[in-house]
């Protein structure tokens, strides 16, 4: 794990653009997410999705926590993350 201490340099959030386009590149539901609650892993397409007009409450399939929230209203989208550990692509 890395540490602070550790790190070779510190910069500021716009060193994330590369990293982070490189890890949602393509379909997102391909991405794997790992449960913080029961620690099973599973693409994002096989997760249970409760919708309507102005969110996405994403379940866990084998435990049913909450993973992750998408809301959307006249401000944008957010994400509000919950029992979600990991994603990662695949």
């Amino acid at each position: 794990m890395m540490r602070a201490e550790n790190a070779s340099a510190t910069v500021d959030g716009n060193a994330l653009a590369g990293l982070l386009s490189d890890a949602f590149a393509g379909e997102s539901t391909l991405l794997v997410g790992v449960c913080g609650g029961c620690g099973s892993s599973a693409p994002l397409a096989e997760t249970v999705v409760e919708l309507d007009d102005t969110a996405a409450i994403v379940r866990c399939r084998s435990c049913t926590h909450t993973l992750f929230t998408v809301l959307r209203d006249d401000s944008g989208v957010r994400v509000v993350f919950a029992m979600l550990r990991e994603l990662r692509s695949s």
